[in-house]
Formats: structure tokens, C-alpha cells, sequence
């Protein structure tokens, strides 16, 4: 095996692996567990209104793409994927996880302000 860029990424991608499902099991934990809704669907790192009605959405995208990481890292270190089926996985994992947070934040902060009732 030859050091290359290739191998570089690939190494780099691998190693970034750990850090993104600590992080997103641990928001988890958060979330679900401790009841700690101060990272859910920010916007410009505001909290919507509301942030306890979108909890459970934001709960379950970060639990499907930290189990998802780990079980591409556990995968990996038992030589179950190939490099091409790991880093699909990883790489469409982290990207869809980017768009669904971006969507959940989106849509828990209305484009335009819903008529106060009073």
C-alpha cells in the first residue's frame, strides 16, 4: 500500500467517524435522557419557540446516524465492508443527517410569523 492522498482521506474519514457518533449519541442522551433541549433545531444558534415538540425528531436523527457510525466502524474493524461500502455508508450517512437537521431547524422556525391570537 502505497501513502497517498486517497489513503490519506481515507484514513481521515475512518478517524472522523469516532467523534461524529460520540457526538450525535451523546445529543442523544441529551435529548432523550436528560431532557436538555438547548440543541434542538437551532437556527443561527437560537432555539425555536418550542423546542420540546421537535425533541423527539431531532432524538431520532441523531440516534439513526450514530448507530448507523457505529456500526460501520464496528464493520470496518471486523473487515465486514469494503472500503467502497463503508465509505458510502459513512459519507451518505453524515450528508443526510446534515439535510435532516437543516429541514427539522427550518421547519421549527416559520419563514413567516403565525397571527397572535389574543
Amino acid at each position: 500500500m502505497v501513502f497517498d492522498i486517497s489513503v490519506a482521506m481515507t484514513w481521515i474519514l475512518f478517524l472522523a467517524l469516532f467523534p461524529m457518533a460520540f457526538i450525535w449519541l451523546r445529543r442523544v442522551w441529551r435529548i432523550a435522557v436528560k431532557r436538555d433541549f438547548s440543541e434542538v433545531a437551532l437556527k443561527k444558534g437560537l432555539p425555536p419557540e418550542n423546542p420540546a415538540k421537535f425533541a423527539p425528531y431531532a432524538a431520532a436523527i441523531n440516534l439513526v446516524a450514530g448507530v448507523v457510525v457505529l456500526i460501520v466502524i464496528v464493520g470496518v474493524l471486523t473487515a465486514y465492508f469494503e472500503y467502497q461500502t463503508w465509505s458510502a455508508m459513512a459519507g451518505m450517512t453524515i450528508w443526510l443527517k446534515i439535510i435532516a437537521d437543516f429541514i427539522l431547524s427550518r421547519h421549527a422556525h416559520p419563514f413567516f410569523n403565525k397571527p397572535k391570537s389574543e
